[in-house]
């Protein structure tokens, strides 16, 4: 039976327009095996120790990137007497997809030839990296016009410059450890219900569109998420209500045929189960915070 540790499911502005967090942390010892539906990447600042992301370990130094999939059970371990400091920015995988279904950067999280989650920048691409994360940084602690567009241009740049560098690093170093364990097929089917959860998504249709059977499918979800595939379908319509509850005045009645239920019934049952409160007096809640 797949062990899955910590599951954390929530981040700082998680359920808004913008859903990107980043902030600065101090490791002394480390942090415990965990989880996460969402994406992460890292930077070491100063310090030093290593990181286990699906049971593949490598080094953190200053300089160290890491880009941590949805899913990927990993953690960090400081070395004795050291104190890590590293920038880490978890966000929704919508940051990557760009307006109207296109792919965006989609293809870093389902390439088929896997790659490694990690990549070591040294001289003028080291510095460049950590100008352009600071930069980022000061950003994200600002309120300037067009602050929201100007972060996930900046994300893209930062992803695109470790892709590029990882790939450099690759090609000289041979053969280097990749901690995706899951099949490509199965990001493309995450990705594709990422894309249309708010249809009436099914089993079957996934199993026409991706040539599996159903059963396969479903074993392939529960292995890398952990949740069958209509937990999976529910959480993702609700972080979605939750979201446009928060961020928009739309009635809740709108909100629920606009995250994929077809009746309000339906939706208010789900979003009690999950949240133990009613969607009209969560955002009550939150808008009073």
């Amino acid at each position: 039976m797949t062990y899955f540790p910590e599951y954390l499911k929530t981040y700082p502005n998680m359920n808004t327009a913008s859903p990107l967090h980043l902030s600065v942390n101090r490791l002394d010892r480390g942090y415990h095996p965990h989880r996460h539906d969402f994406l992460e990447f890292s930077y070491v600042v100063e310090g030093s120790g290593s990181e286990i992301i699906n049971g593949v370990r490598h080094s953190m130094v200053p300089g160290t990137f890491t880009f941590v999939l949805p899913y990927q059970i990993h953690e960090i371990l400081t070395a004795p007497g050291s104190t890590l400091i590293l920038y880490n920015c978890m966000f929704s995988m919508d940051m990557l997809m760009e307006p109207g279904g296109q792919d965006g950067l989609s293809g870093l999280i389902n390439a088929a030839n896997p790659l490694p989650a990690y990549a070591h920048f040294i001289g003028g691409e080291q510095d460049k990296m950590c100008a352009l994360i600071e930069d980022m940084f000061r950003e994200y602690n600002g309120d300037d016009r067009w602050r929201k567009t100007l972060l996930q241009v900046r994300l893209k740049e930062v992803l695109v410059r470790f892709d590029r560098w990882r790939r450099k690093e690759r090609s000289g170093e041979g053969d280097v450890q990749c901690a995706c364990k899951s099949s490509p097929s199965v990001w493309r089917i995450i990705q594709y219900i990422h894309r249309n959860y708010q249809e009436d998504l099914t089993l079957t249709e996934l199993a026409s569109l991706f040539a599996m059977s159903a059963s396969r499918i479903s074993e392939v979800i529960k292995q890398t998420t952990g949740q069958t595939f209509v937990h999976f379908l529910h959480d993702l319509r609700l972080r979605h209500a939750c979201s446009l509850l928060v961020s928009t005045d739309m009635r809740v009645t709108e909100i629920a045929h606009e995250v994929g239920y077809g009746s309000y019934k339906t939706f208010s049952r789900m979003f009690r189960e999950s949240k133990g409160i009613a969607p009209k007096d969560y955002r009550k809640l939150k808008l009073q915070a």
